[in-house]
């Protein structure tokens, strides 16, 4: 018994000590920051950067190196790379500083750091290539925490490898004992996935002025939110000495409810959203800053400096793991009028003791804010128009009415727009296809971003293209193809351009191409290597004469050599150049909230000449809808818009004789339009007809160019692919569906009209007239198909039923009641229908089947292709991503694509 006892005592201290040995991760992370409390001023952080929690969890120490800052405002940069390879989530932060010696920091994440010294000066930057702000702190701020299942999403395929903390040293007055500064960070990361991706949506004023003595001066900013879904738990409010209160909001259906509100001047860190507040689509986001302009004898205006001020209203959010952007902004104000309605609780300034004013501003002003470094752009949008321009030619009325002849002529026929099936230009190997164009000989041009990808992170929040460091595109972005057989004739555009987005081609074969990341437009010749032409100023974007930001096509007239641009993601307007671009007029405006009035854009994406009628047609993308206006005047004419269109349409292409066609972008979350091609009868503004591919899908069509034979070429940047339609002439046109595939029926017979441009298709090739000739009996004997398909099916049930009768009449006459011989008679049948079944299957494979007979395609039994995604909606969604506001897939913020 004793025995036994003392077997037992041993057995419950080892219990004892393996309970010991294995605690929670969280509650040793606990234990952690508990012990790493003292270190904000010593270095002890830094010897152990990386602890281990178990097989999933560690945090990451993030500590300056033991710095002195010399002088004030001193911005002090170092990196540290994440330990792992693969994916990993931030989920929470604790701060190691103190407003004696530091004024903020900022963590941001990205993929190659500025430099490789153990620290540098944030004047050289903080990272080469895009980077994402993960966290922010400033004034003795409280940690941010973020909510159970939600983490920044780091390492991967796609998320940040370094880590870049950014500290302002204010006053450098707490160093003049020599001592070493190891302010930093630390990091819990995870490696379990979150089903919930944190991200940072800042909204700022960039043009706000401050007269002199003014006692109150509200700066105002909203935005239509469009894109999924987020939820809103964290704040931070940030003004310069002039602010008194920042106020942030959402407004649904006129309801505005409070996101959160503090004075700047108290501790400047991220808090809690007191009430939970998601964002849906939609929506918008609104903030005020409240300013006092007491005290100054001069203009205060946005900027970095001391003498400037900054409005800024940081939100922190996260999303479901499948939509999740991490990084949005709202520098506008899209209708001032909606402010009479803000509630009065942002327009009271919230109390600060004197002791604590003091204790803030008691140190060195700051001369240099990194939150918005070189934000920005500098000259406001011009409002005045050159209007009244000479009218039309005194032959106008004749040319009106040719254009309506042909017309007439053009829309009496009745056609369909199908996939040109066997063109092999889908195949090519390209990057994301931004712009297509036809030449004067009507080959197809193609402009491509090869190598380079526009993200959510391609730019900041001023619209700076964040990637210098990759260098232009090496490879040719420019590629002119045989519209027949799709075979390479020419390429241009090496190391000229970082993200190409709208293309045109002129009457004498100059390509017109802009580039969103330069902000600025080119003229190349076909055979010169370098532009004859260049407006716009290299990667600074701006609203003057002289600027553009993010122009996102160009056109140029035939007759007058005009050249228009439309411009842009960042702004809304388009401009009129003169042949040698020499600026002559502009028109637009901003869409104001709730409707979108004539001559107003968001997103004004593609352009569409009309000469035959002096017109430009402008798809306006986020406002859904095709804009017409005069060329010679910008006066508004008509609109063109369809429920069909969704809310989104990307590019608009005009064919001489009446015929617009069209690309609209994906459905939004609980929308059913599709996205798809559109045929519209210029005149009248009807669908006429619409089209989507047969091989792969529609991800985000980004262009759209077409011939007067109606043949169609739609480039998609997400796909990065180039499909090809033609026109099919019909009689008593209808459609049913077989295996998957639209066929065509017409009661008596149908045309296959080839698409043959001006250069005519090689003909000669005796393969390719033996595929038209198959192609023609195909869809004239629609009947004999379906019996062939109905025999091929019969075929095997019936060989089956001949198998099972026959070796039921051997059991019955071989082997009789012998049971042996009935196992090895289930054996054999079991190996033969094992043979039909397939291995491992549980039935008949009639792919396999006829699939082993020479010849037989597979097609129809083996289950469809659906590909589909977006980021610019979401990448594999987003992203438009291309965060052309993009948008992907799901709502993009105009981007990116």
């Amino acid at each position: 018994m004793a025995g036994f006892v003392s077997n037992l005592l041993i057995l419950l201290l080892l219990f004892q000590n393996i309970c010991l040995g294995f605690r929670s991760p969280i509650s040793v992370f606990k234990r952690y920051k508990d012990t790493s409390t003292s270190l904000s001023s010593e270095c002890l952080g830094s010897n152990q950067p990386v602890i281990s929690f178990g097989l999933s969890d560690f945090a990451l120490d993030i500590r300056m190196p033991a710095v002195t800052p010399k002088q004030s405002d001193t911005y002090l940069c170092m990196s540290v790379p994440l330990p792992v390879d693969d994916e990993a989530y931030v989920v929470d932060f604790k701060p190691h500083a103190s407003m004696d010696t530091v004024h903020h920091m900022l963590l941001f994440g990205c993929n190659e750091p500025s430099s490789t010294e153990s620290y540098w000066d944030c004047d050289e930057g903080t990272c080469k290539d895009k980077s994402n702000i993960l966290y922010a702190w400033a004034r003795n701020a409280p940690p941010t925490r973020l909510p159970k299942g939600v983490g920044f999403r780091v390492g991967g395929e796609t998320g940040s490898r370094y880590f870049v903390l950014q500290v302002h040293y204010g006053d450098v007055s707490a160093f003049r004992d020599k001592h070493k500064d190891c302010s930093g960070v630390t990091l819990h990361l995870t490696h379990q996935k979150q089903p919930l991706i944190a991200g940072m949506y800042l909204m700022m004023s960039v043009n706000t002025v401050i007269p002199p003595g003014k006692k109150v001066v509200d700066a105002d900013i909203a935005c239509h939110y469009k894109r999924s879904p987020m939820h809103l738990f964290a704040y931070r409010v940030h003004t310069h000495r002039l602010g008194k209160v920042v106020s942030g909001y959402r407004v649904r259906n006129g309801q505005w409810t409070l996101i959160g509100r503090q004075s700047p001047q108290l501790p400047q860190a991220f808090y809690p959203v007191k009430y939970p507040v998601d964002i849906s689509y939609d929506d918008i986001l609104a903030a005020r800053c409240v300013f006092s302009g007491e005290g100054r004898t001069t203009e205060t205006h946005i900027g970095g400096t001391a003498n400037d001020e900054m409005c800024n209203f940081y939100i922190m959010y996260y999303m479901e793991a499948k939509h999740a952007v991490s990084y949005m902004t709202c520098t506008q104000n899209t209708n001032p009028e909606m402010f009479r309605n803000i509630p009065q609780e942002a327009n009271i300034p919230i109390p600060v003791k004197s002791d604590v004013l003091k204790m803030m501003h008691g140190h060195h002003e700051e001369t240099k804010d990194s939150d918005t470094s070189s934000l920005l752009q500098q000259d406001r949008k011009e409002e005045e128009k050159i209007l009244h321009q000479e009218t039309k030619d005194s032959d106008a009325s004749y040319l009106l009415q040719q254009a309506k002849k042909e017309e007439a002529e053009i829309l009496d026929q009745d056609f369909h727009i199908e996939e040109a099936v066997e063109w092999p230009g889908l195949d090519l190997k390209l990057g994301q296809v931004s712009g297509l164009a036809l030449d004067p000989e009507n080959n197809l041009v193609v402009f491509h971003r090869g190598d380079h990808v526009w993200d959510e992170n391609s730019f900041d929040s001023k619209f700076v293209y964040q990637q210098r460091g990759l260098g232009p595109i090496e490879q040719d972005t420019i590629i002119v193809l045989n519209p027949s057989n799709a075979k390479l004739l020419h390429s241009t555009g090496r190391s000229l351009f970082y993200l190409p987005h709208g293309l045109s081609v002129d009457k004498n074969g100059n390509y017109w191409v802009t580039d969103v990341a330069l902000h600025q437009v080119f003229k190349l010749g076909a055979n010169d290597k370098e532009p004859l032409l260049i407006l716009g100023v290299p990667l600074q974007p701006g609203s003057d004469k002289n600027h553009f930001c993010q122009p996102t096509d160009v056109a140029v007239d035939p007759v007058t050599g005009s050249i228009y641009v439309s411009d842009g993601y960042c702004n809304s307007r388009i401009i009129q150049f003169s042949p040698n671009g020499v600026y002559v007029m502009q028109w637009g405006e901003e869409t104001s909230l709730g409707r979108s009035s004539p001559g107003q854009f968001c997103v004004p994406h593609s352009l569409a000449l009309i000469p035959d009628l002096s017109q430009l047609c402008v798809a306006d993308r986020e406002n859904g809808r095709i804009q017409c206006f005069r060329l010679e005047t910008g006066e508004f004419t008509r609109e063109i818009k369809h429920k069909a269109f969704g809310r989104e349409l990307f590019a608009v292409s005009y064919v001489p004789g009446g015929l617009l066609f069209a690309v609209n972008g994906m459905p939004y979350p609980g929308e059913v339009e599709s996205v798809q091609g559109f045929v519209m009868n210029f005149s009248t503004g009807e669908i006429i007809d619409t089209f989507i591919p047969l091989r792969k899908s529609f991800e985000m069509p980004h262009d759209i160019v077409a011939s007067e034979d109606r043949t169609v070429f739609v480039g998609d940047v997400h796909a990065k692919a180039v499909w090809k339609f033609s026109s099919v002439e019909k009689m008593e046109h209808r459609s049913v569906k077989k295996a998957g595939i639209e066929v065509q029926e017409t009661k008596e017979s149908e045309t296959i009209v080839e698409a043959r441009l001006k250069n005519k298709p090689e003909s000669r090739d005796p393969l390719k007239n033996m595929d038209k000739q198959h192609l023609v009996q195909q869809a004239s004997s629609t009947g004999v198909s379906f019996v062939l398909i109905t025999t091929l099916l019969i075929i095997p049930v019936v060989v089956l039923l001949v198998i099972l009768v026959f070796i039921r009449w051997r059991k019955t006459t071989v082997y009789g009641g012998n049971s042996d011989g009935e196992r090895k008679l289930d054996s054999s049948s079991g190996r033969i229908l094992g043979r039909l079944r397939g291995k491992g299957s549980g039935g008949i494979n009639l792919g396999n089947f006829f699939a082993s007979h020479k010849g037989y395609s597979r097609k129809g039994f083996d289950r469809l292709s659906t590909e589909g995604s977006d980021q610019e909606k979401e990448e594999d969604d987003g992203t438009d991503s291309e965060e052309e506001c993009p948008a992907s897939p799901l709502p993009p913020a105009p981007s990116s694509s």
